[in-house]
């Protein structure tokens, strides 16, 4: 299949191709004739015809550090007729801005593909849409309370706290089973973010690491346990974690089992979770996941490709659909 691609991500002079998930998907997207854009969410405009244009740059890659990247002059293209698939994958923060791309990028899914669809990131925060399956989770609190977090911490003592819409394990405290300092941690949460915050008892498991496996079209593709770094209980390799070949247990297979389903229907294509002590489901990750680098180092796989397979077969039903009046 010969496609145009967009990507809407963050300057790709600022990535760190070492693991960077984007660029693996951008270098197994060249492999097969893809045309590659780049572009910026900054960039997006809808028109008054209602039709959605960004400037982007025709972009090539190559696995050289310093030498990643060669782009093209920056031209204007339409996305619902000039591309095939755009790729959203600008990190969070799950912000406004962000959420007005879903909405904006939502308004060309008759004509283009987007990955994963807008609409459904929009309505699958990482840390929202994992409430829907508590029965796999540690007990969570969602509040702006200190009171309320006081009497989970009667019941289940030390915590971590975190921003509901944060990423990369920015800003995760733990909290003593004394609660020290919790009244202060609360008013910078309070004053920092409008929303409310994310409150679970703390693992100890996670000393022994926190699994990210990655789903394709709901299908497990790997995974790899990322091992906190010195001195650190956070073990997302953006903080210091370092990474470890893995398998699933079974409690996680049932956990994939179930979501699964859910995520293939909802057009969630590339998506990765995190599981802490083999059976603790904490995040549901589907705005911009990662780990496809390290899993295939360690695994021999081909998880880009696995997402570029996926994406295929769906413009191919999509294109095989009769047409609607």
């Amino acid at each position: 299949m010969s496609l145009k691609i967009a990507v809407q991500m963050d300057p790709i002079d600022k990535i760190n191709i070492a693991g960077d998930s984007s660029f693996a998907l951008m270098l197994a997207a060249q492999e097969r004739g893809y045309t590659i854009y780049e572009y910026h969410v900054e960039s997006l405009t809808l028109d008054e015809d209602d039709r959605l244009f960004a400037h982007a740059w025709p972009v090539t890659v190559q696995r050289v550090e310093g030498d990643h990247f060669a782009r093209g002059e920056q031209v204007r293209i339409d996305l619902g007729r000039d591309v095939d698939v755009v790729l959203m994958r600008q990190d969070p923060p799950f912000h406004m801005g962000y959420i007005t791309a879903t909405h904006m990028l939502e308004r060309i899914a008759a004509e283009t593909l987007v990955v994963n669809d807008p609409a459904n990131v929009r309505n699958a925060p990482e840390k929202v849409m994992v409430l829907n399956y508590r029965r796999f989770m540690p007990p969570t609190l969602v509040t702006r309370s200190v009171e309320e977090v006081r009497r989970f911490m009667a019941k289940h003592g030390a915590i971590v706290v975190k921003p509901i819409h944060g990423n990369g394990g920015k800003a995760i405290f733990r909290v003593p089973e004394n609660g020290e300092n919790l009244t202060a941690l609360f008013e910078v949460f309070n004053q920092t973010w409008p929303e409310p915050h994310m409150v679970q008892p703390f693992l100890p498991e996670v000393a022994k690491g926190d699994k990210r496996i990655v789903l394709v079209d709901g299908e497990v593709a790997g995974a790899i346990n990322r091992l906190p770094g010195e001195g650190e209980f956070r073990s997302n390799l953006a903080m210091g974690g370092s990474a470890q070949a893995t398998e699933l247990t079974a409690r996680e297979q049932e956990i994939c089992d179930a979501l699964g389903p859910d995520l293939k229907r909802l057009g969630l294509t590339f998506v990765g979770i995190d599981v802490i002590g083999g059976k603790w489901l904490t995040e549901i990750n589907v705005t911009s996941p990662t780990g496809i680098v390290a899993i295939d180092r360690f695994n021999n796989t081909d998880t880009a490709g696995m997402i570029w397979d996926a994406i295929e077969r769906r413009l191919t039903e999509r294109r095989a659909a009769p047409a609607q009046d």
